[in-house]
């Protein structure tokens, strides 16, 4: 039967384009956190949506389990294969179709890389918002299909507002295709909004258009001391009225995440301001006006500080010392590495609740696991945190208790346990603590009807039955 299928592969997209059993690469079977690893039966390379048509036609025929394979940036296990199953990797779909700068859209194919994706935006004089510490390496077809969001979500939203059409393939094989750059579409059910976020689990992105913008013709980026997370609250709301809308980025980092990641980076760059600060926020406003726009920036933070609403502020005088800025937020290799073996987590919660969860979760974690570490940072603007924690040398054998001692923490504030990274395998069994169990059947009858064979990602977001 293998042999069978292999020839059907082959015959479909090409021999060499079909990778058997043990030939398979590691990075097509392993997720990047080294928790998961599956034995795929093949690996497929396509180069169109055609043959990911005749790929899903033969997982079909076979009732043969269907994994996309994207750039392996998730830290859930959401896009490792199935034992036994199909890897598929798009990075031959790699194309840029089209820039429309009249329209501000672009069209392009899943595989292609982020990064790659806003320099060439950028190149036409637009600018593709999404931004992602992994832009190197995450694909489009990933961040659609997690909805990611990253460091813009403040201003710009999360992937489903950058999606205007989508191209999918469905478990059937069947082809669906509405690549419009409209913006308005109120014709019927929205079911692109459906497959935003769904992990691979109802349908397969193969192709997309996105929302451009204006390329800004300015950037003011500061690192910022704050002493309470009331002030933190206040120079939040005060930023994005004095800056007219164009706050883009508001990055809060708990003291000992930034004591951490900053001690670790001493051999590459010095502290940017000293540490002892109970609060760093990393901002960033992107706008228009290359006359006024710094010295409008500079004199918002100089009234701040004069009136106590943060306690310090540096300014990043260059392209250079911007990105040494942005580095204690995203350079972060060095800095966990003290933490191994850690867990990580990506939450969200309403911001008024954000100081009693993170109150909540370290009583809990450390009353369970005395001598703990953790470290909170997050895209405070948007309730999005992520948490690092440390509970011991043995701490991958009570992941487990960790978990869901976290997730309480967020069902005691209403929050959700998934705020970027989305469910895939690890967060499965936990889903129910943020969800009802009438959205969990809602979910369920939405995957029978569009995967009643249960071959697209099996094993990922729905818990088990």
């Amino acid at each position: 039967m293998s042999e069978a299928i292999a020839a059907e592969l082959c015959a479909a997209i090409g021999a060499a384009h079909v990778t058997a059993g043990a030939q398979v690469a590691e990075r097509y079977r392993r997720d990047i956190m080294g928790k998961y690893e599956a034995a795929p039966a093949f690996l497929v390379q396509p180069v169109s949506t055609g043959e990911v048509s005749a790929i899903v036609r033969i997982a079909a025929r076979h009732g043969l389990p269907i994994t996309v394979i994207g750039g392996q940036t998730g830290t859930v296990g959401g896009a490792v294969p199935a034992d036994g199953g199909i890897a598929l990797s798009l990075e031959r779909m790699n194309r840029i179709e089209e820039i429309d700068t009249v329209s501000m859209a672009m069209t392009l194919e899943a595989g292609c890389i982020l990064q790659l994706a806003q320099e060439a935006a950028e190149a036409q004089g637009a600018f593709l918002p999404l931004d992602l510490g992994s832009r190197g390496s995450a694909t489009i077809g990933g961040t659609i299909g997690a909805n990611a969001g990253g460091n813009r979500v403040l201003r710009w939203g999360m992937m489903r507002e950058m999606v205007t059409g989508l191209e999918v393939v469905l478990a059937d094989g069947t082809v669906v295709s509405s690549l419009t750059k409209a913006i308005k579409d109120n014709a019927g059910y929205n079911w692109k909004q459906l497959l935003i976020g769904s992990e691979g689990t109802l349908g397969i992105v193969t192709r997309a258009v996105l929302r451009l913008r204006p390329n800004p013709l300015t950037n003011q980026t500061a690192l910022v001391a704050v002493s309470s997370f009331d002030k933190v609250i206040r120079l939040l709301r005060d930023l994005e009225v004095r800056l007219g809308g164009q706050l883009s980025s508001f990055e809060l980092m708990w003291g000992d995440f930034y004591e951490a990641m900053t001690a670790a980076q001493l051999p590459a760059r010095p502290r940017p301001m000293p540490t002892g600060h109970p609060f760093y926020v990393l901002v960033e406003r992107l706008g228009g006006d290359p006359e006024g726009d710094f010295s409008q920036f500079e004199r918002l933070l100089a009234a701040a500080l004069e009136d106590g609403a943060i306690d310090d502020a540096v300014i990043a005088q260059s392209e250079r010392e911007r990105q040494a800025l942005w580095a204690v937020r995203e350079d972060m290799v060095r800095g966990i590495a003290a933490f191994r073996p850690f867990t990580v987590y990506d939450v969200s919660m309403a911001l008024a609740n954000m100081p009693r969860f993170v109150a909540d979760a370290r009583a809990r974690v450390e009353g369970g696991f005395p001598g703990a570490r953790m470290i909170f940072y997050g895209h405070a603007g948007d309730g999005n945190l992520h948490i690092i924690i440390h509970v011991g040398p043995d701490g991958q054998r009570h992941e487990q208790a960790v978990e869901r001692l976290i997730y309480e923490a967020v069902r005691a504030v209403g929050g959700s346990i998934a705020a970027e990274h989305g469910i895939g395998q690890s967060r499965r069994q936990f889903i129910g603590m943020t969800r009802s169990d009438e959205e969990l059947e809602l979910m369920r009858r939405l995957k029978a009807a569009l995967d009643p064979q249960s071959i697209l990602n099996p094993g990922k977001v729905l818990p088990p039955a």
